[in-house]
């Protein structure tokens, strides 16, 4: 009995640890949710997992310790006896005081049935806590919405696959994993008791071995006959190289074989279970044969001789149906059907008149790439040490009565990078909770020293040109990941003046409340920080913030969905907020090519995130109803999502096509661009992505690297005015040419809409490689550059910029100076290219004009000394003079829309003063 009573209680203390180690985490979280108002998903996760524990829990161990307990009583029928290993050990001769001489006489008394229980409770617990984390496969099967196409080869549902599939092999895997286990104890303990003897050959087992054996066998065949049966669904994500999905060998042989298999598992555990009363080792032996042979012979052996005999002479001829399954449902998947193709002439017709037309794209060509951009923002607004920017973005806004793209900063405060005699407890904790504001530049302009010019700049925010800012304070960024407690009763530090600091106090929305000595005791224990219980700084008032970083937050908030890699900062408002793409993603899609990266065959931009700066509220935007991963979640948590059209109508003029999502989009479509299936097999026009020659840091002679995607904004060939996309130029496979470009359209009403411009083939057009060799066997720019870098200099080229303008493409791109011992890169000149002219020039007017000199309009006649026209025509050639030369010196100054006004009045003036004189 004492015995008995100290197993009870230690297996009560492993499950009282493991309650109490889950305890502290689970009442921080149910705080934390219920402080930002999302108390609901808190519970419905948590409903889910404690379920799903319970469930796997007990399902586990009740079977483990039946399984246990019944070759325990087969094993040893006498009650209380000793294992026979434990006997022989015993029986041992040893010194007075071994530990063997103190478990002599206690192990007959030894409850060896509860051991095994306690044993069997502990495994079922670690089992059901890596079976917790399914949570998510399990709400998902329940509140699964259909997606309404089918599979081409079973007819079933896509949603059977996106849904219930994953759980059936959960599920599967889940039975296996017990079987297993299963087996691993009922063989210890018949070894233990001498029922299993492999000391020499032949090894002797028990009659009593041999028959629970069988019957674990017969239930380990019948599951291996379920998943059989699953794995016909599995063929749809075969990959022969070929076709992505069942391909013909997998359909005429595949298909049938596993048919087979699924009857040779049933007959193997039919066999195995007769066998529990014949007790014959050949009959385990002939099950094992029948599954295992089979499996080789008929998912291995006969399916790759057919398809090498029959397949692969014939391979296009038998694949093509097949090709085309992938090709459809692989731009399903990717959301590539929604694809507009259209031609792009790729004319040399450009002129000084369609760069006034098109001036909307013009003054937002981009000339500060974001890594010298970085370098110029951190030496010239980080301030102080500890202000840090994490990355530069770009994006578009209404200033000054024009549509502009500009680049943005959010100035954040990294305690880390205070001095280490100031990184204390206080400081880290309570003083420097906060960055502080943000910096904005537009994309086109420069100052007379090469540097960018601010719209927003400094602390509190200047505002010279920009949007104005009345609360930049950000307690919620990217680099803000550890907590923080505001309302203390040391102020916090706000921002420096001078030789002084000012202070401020968190009038914010978030935090949980910790003023009471058990919440401090909490928080305390759970952050492993004894400082928050000692401290004299907390008051009632007092709250601490937690989860300040805003992907670590959005994903405690919604763990289901995969992020977008860039965040970006927005003023709206006066207030700073932060936007998140988020994707609903799954590996379950028929027939659909992987990411090259992963196993993601499925992939929606289904979620816009906002989140507050400065009060650290989330909001989660369905931006893509049709998608039905988003439907199910929101049926899952209803309280969660809200509809796009519910967001503030300045925050839904700042959403973008999010980078990642188009990216993994064009890799996807540099293949499955081409809907024929011969086509497509002969990878005849396979596209990839333009090389760059200079390399991520910019420097020349860096090895190339591929040109990645970037926002431009442009005028659209037909549209009435420049938009904000997205864009990517393309190029054939092996060759350097450009043979088209992918935008992706962010403004409403037209957001996310995909449009791909094809070049005629018979048409050579440069790329963007083949350009910068242009640029480089320029005499007058390659010398240059060798000038600077005699000089002690650093020459930084930026990203050549392809524009596309009407149906032309003008390429363009930044020219940097660094001083070798420098950190403050400085655009020094402006490279343009256009059919067969390379010119560099200071500023990027004087590049066009110096690029389309030769369709600059005439000159007025020249009025030569000595000549007299008549009296008002003389008038007209001095006014036309005038004009000309004033517009020249607008479009020097980038001035469009001076420019074109001064041709609009000039060109009357020419066509009267070449109008022949009136005869009489």
């Amino acid at each position: 009995m004492p015995w008995r009573l100290i197993g009870l209680a230690g297996a009560g203390i492993v499950v009282a640890l493991v309650v109490l180690g889950r305890a502290s985490g689970m009442v921080v979280d149910w705080a934390w949710f219920s402080s930002i108002g999302y108390v609901g998903v808190f519970w419905t996760v948590f409903a889910a997992e404690a379920l799903l524990f319970v469930a796997a829990f007990v399902a586990s161990s009740l079977l483990l310790w039946v399984n246990a307990a019944l070759a325990m009583r087969f094993a040893a029928p006498r009650r209380g006896r000793v294992p026979r290993v434990f006997e022989e050990a015993l029986n041992v001769q040893a010194l007075p005081g071994a530990p063997i001489e103190l478990l002599r006489p206690a192990a007959p008394q030894l409850p060896w049935r509860l051991l095994i229980f306690g044993a069997a409770l502990v495994i079922g617990l670690l089992v059901a806590i890596g079976e917790t984390g399914k949570w998510d496969l399990v709400l998902r099967f329940i509140y699964r919405v259909p997606y309404r196409q089918s599979d081409p080869l079973f007819n079933n549902d896509i949603g059977f696959y996106l849904f219930a599939l994953p759980l059936y092999m959960a599920v599967k895997n889940w039975m296996m994993l017990i079987l297993f286990l299963a087996t691993l104890m009922a063989g210890a303990i018949y070894f233990l008791h001498g029922q299993i003897n492999v000391e020499r050959w032949p090894w002797r087992i028990s009659s009593a071995a041999l028959a629970h054996g069988s019957a674990l066998l017969g239930l380990y065949f019948a599951v291996k006959a379920w998943s059989y049966a699953l794995d016909r669904y599995l063929l749809l994500y075969n990959d022969n190289g070929v076709v992505v999905g069942a391909g013909y060998a997998d359909i005429h042989v595949g298909l049938p074989g596993l048919w087979v298999l699924v009857f040779l598992a049933a007959a193997a555990a039919v066999v195995a279970w007769v066998n529990v009363w014949r007790q014959k080792y050949g009959l385990v032996v002939i099950a094992t044969a029948l599954v295992f042979g089979g499996s080789f012979i008929f998912t291995g052996l006969v399916p790759g001789l057919y398809e090498r005999l029959y397949v692969k002479p014939s391979e296009l001829q038998l694949e093509a149906p097949y090709i085309k399954r992938n090709i459809d449902l692989t731009r399903e998947a990717y959301n590539l059907r929604q694809i507009t193709v259209k031609p792009f002439p790729a004319e040399q017709g450009l002129s000084f008149q369609s760069l006034q037309r098109n001036h909307g794209t013009i003054d937002n060509i981009r000339l500060w790439d974001w890594r010298p951009l970085m370098d110029t923002y951190a030496q010239l607004q980080e301030i102080r040490t500890y202000y840090k920017f994490f990355d530069v973005e770009v994006d578009r806004y209404h200033l000054d009565g024009s549509y502009q793209q500009v680049t943005l900063a959010a100035r954040e405060l990294m305690p880390s990078l205070l001095s280490a005699n100031a990184q204390t407890w206080v400081n880290l904790h309570l003083l420097f909770t906060h960055g502080n504001g943000v910096v904005m530049s537009p994309v086109t302009q420069k100052s007379t020293e090469g540097l960018p010019i601010f719209y927003l700049k400094d602390i509190p925010p200047v505002v010279a040109g920009g949007p104005p800012i009345s609360e930049p304070r950000i307690y919620f960024g990217q680099g803000t990941d550890d907590y923080v407690i505001v309302r203390s009763s040391t102020p916090e530090f706000d921002y420096p003046k001078g030789k002084d600091n000012v202070y401020a106090s968190y009038d914010g929305k978030d935090g949980i409340a910790i003023g009471k000595t058990r919440w401090r005791t909490l928080f305390a224990w759970h952050l492993d920080d004894l400082n928050i219980l000692l401290t004299r700084y907390i008051t009632a008032d007092s709250r601490i913030l937690l989860h300040r970083d805003i992907q670590d937050r959005i994903r405690t908030i919604a763990p289901f969905l995969q992020l977008d890699r860039n965040p970006y900062i927005v003023i709206s408002g006066g207030r700073l907020y932060w936007m998140q793409d988020a994707y609903t993603t799954s590996n379950w899609f028929p027939y659909a090519q992987p990411q090259p990266d992963g196993d993601i065959n499925y992939i929606r931009n289904s979620v816009k995130a906002v989140v507050d700066a400065y009060n650290g509220t989330v909001a989660f935007y369905v931006a893509d109803a049709s998608d039905p991963l988003i439907a199910t979640y929101q049926r899952i948590f209803p309280a969660l999502f809200k509809p796009l059209d519910s967001i503030p109508a300045d925050l839904r003029s700042h959403i973008r096509y999010p980078e990642d999502l188009f990216y993994t989009q064009a890799l996807e479509y540099r293949a499955y661009h081409m809907d024929a299936p011969e086509v497509f097999y002969n990878r005849e026009d396979l596209w990839q992505f333009p090389r760059e020659p200079t390399g991520p840091d910019g420097a020349i002679g860096s090895s190339p690297a591929r040109m990645a995607p970037y926002y431009i904004m442009m005028r659209l060939p037909g549209d009435p005015h420049a938009e904000f996309f997205l864009m990517l130029p393309m190029v054939p496979s092996q060759r350097e040419n450009m043979i088209a470009w992918l935008a992706a359209r962010c403004d409403p009403p037209d957001y996310g809409k995909l449009i791909v411009y094809e070049f005629p083939k018979e048409k050579l057009v440069y790329g963007p490689f083949q350009i910068e060799a242009r640029i480089n066997q320029n005499t007058k720019i390659s010398q240059q550059i060798s000038l600077w870098n005699q000089m002690g200099s650093r020459v930084i080229r930026g990203n050549l910029l392809v524009v596309p303008i009407e149906n032309s493409i003008l390429y363009a791109t930044p020219l940097y100076l660094r001083a070798e011992t420098g950190q403050l890169p400085e655009l020094k000149r402006v490279i343009a290219a256009y059919g067969d002219r390379v010119v560099m020039e200071e500023t990027l007017p004087a590049a066009l004009a110096a690029l389309f000199e030769e369709t600059a309009p005439a000159s007025p006649p020249a009025i030569s000394a000595g000549t007299s026209l008549p009296g008002p025509a003389d008038e007209r050639a001095r006014t036309a003079l005038g004009h000309y030369n004033r517009a020249i010196d607008r479009l020097k100054s980038g001035d469009w829309a001076g420019f074109g006004a001064e041709l609009d009045a000039l060109k009357p003036l020419l066509e009267e003063l070449g109008r022949p004189p009136a005869t009489h």
